[in-house]
């Protein structure tokens, strides 16, 4: 039997021998950095939302200037990020730079669109919370806005086919705002997440316009098909489809790829729902009554008191 050596160190390096699983030594240099591409999410969010996200303006008539820098900036950090990105793929090819190049030129061509679609956005989730005073309120402190605002982007990235980054890009949002939304979801105008805590939204995942989601809401797959060796299928649609003005309130479950929640539809709280449903349709669970009797009057025992501390 091979003795452990007591030695911490010398520990760790006979695992780090070890081929595959968690072992890849050649890591540093050849993925992405966590750092750059989190450094990335911040800088991009104040390319969309200048003073309220980055160093604020000394002088409005600075924006110009200071966004062709920040443009600048950006493009010669995510360029090396890029190119270790797509050689990651399994086939790469010798034009690896170029396609790179070409993939960031897309990327911050489609910045401005993205920010119209965030006005829309921006617009749900003021007339979808009546405790939102203004929109100046919803972009410094509404959660689901940033990861929103990310997701987007980086939707555009996984459409490149793009490795590894654009999850780098949604996880970092989702460690900042507990919304865990996929690159891959195509998700339509006017989105609105209320709360956001604990939502999670699949790969797959088709939504459509006016759609508002409660804290809790999962949209996710039902089952996995497997190969002949046991091991999971990649690819195909797994998460359902929420076609457009559907509500979702709190903590329910919509699973499945053939899953369709029909337009206007009002999925209540706590729902598990693995089928489809047409539009105009309410669906919640006829549970067991709520209800509430008047409790006895507790009666002190002996020698019994009640302190209250201030």
């Amino acid at each position: 039997m091979d003795r452990t050596p007591n030695d911490p160190a010398e520990a760790l390096l006979l695992t780090y021998s070890v081929g595959g699983g968690i072992n890849y030594l050649a890591a540093a240099a050849t993925l992405p950095s966590r750092p750059a591409i989190d450094s990335a999410c911040v800088d991009l969010l104040s390319l969309l939302f200048p003073g309220f996200h980055g160093a604020p303006l000394v002088d409005p008539g600075d924006l110009p200037d200071v966004t062709r820098m920040r443009i600048r900036s950006l493009r010669a950090r995510l360029l090396p990020e890029m190119i270790k990105s797509l050689e990651r793929r399994p086939e790469p090819n010798e034009s690896i730079a170029g396609e790179a190049e070409r993939i960031l030129g897309d990327f911050f061509g489609q910045l401005a669109p993205v920010r119209e679609m965030l006005w829309s956005d921006l617009d749900a989730a003021f007339e979808g919370d009546p405790s939102a005073t203004s929109f100046e309120e919803v972009i410094l402190a509404y959660p689901s806005l940033e990861a929103i605002a990310i997701q987007r982007l980086a939707h555009i990235l996984y459409q490149q086919n793009l490795p590894l980054i654009p999850r780098m890009m949604t996880e970092w949002a989702h460690g900042q705002t507990g919304i865990d939304i996929h690159p891959g979801a195509k998700i339509g105008s006017h989105f609105f997440i209320d709360h956001g805590t604990g939502v999670v939204i699949g790969e797959t995942c088709i939504i459509g316009s006016g759609v508002k989601l409660y804290h809790g809401v999962t949209l996710g797959a039902r089952s996995f098909q497997k190969d002949e060796r046991g091991n999971i299928k990649k690819g195909g649609q797994r998460h359902p489809k929420v076609e457009d003005g559907v509500t979702i309130y709190p903590n329910s479950t919509v699973l499945g790829g053939e899953t369709v929640v029909g337009a206007r539809s009002t999925i209540g709280g706590n729902v598990f729902l693995t089928h489809s449903v047409p539009p105009d349709s309410l669906v919640s669970y006829e549970a067991n009554q709520l209800q509430v009797v008047h409790k006895q009057p507790r009666v002190s025992r002996p020698n019994e008191s009640i302190s209250v501390e201030a």
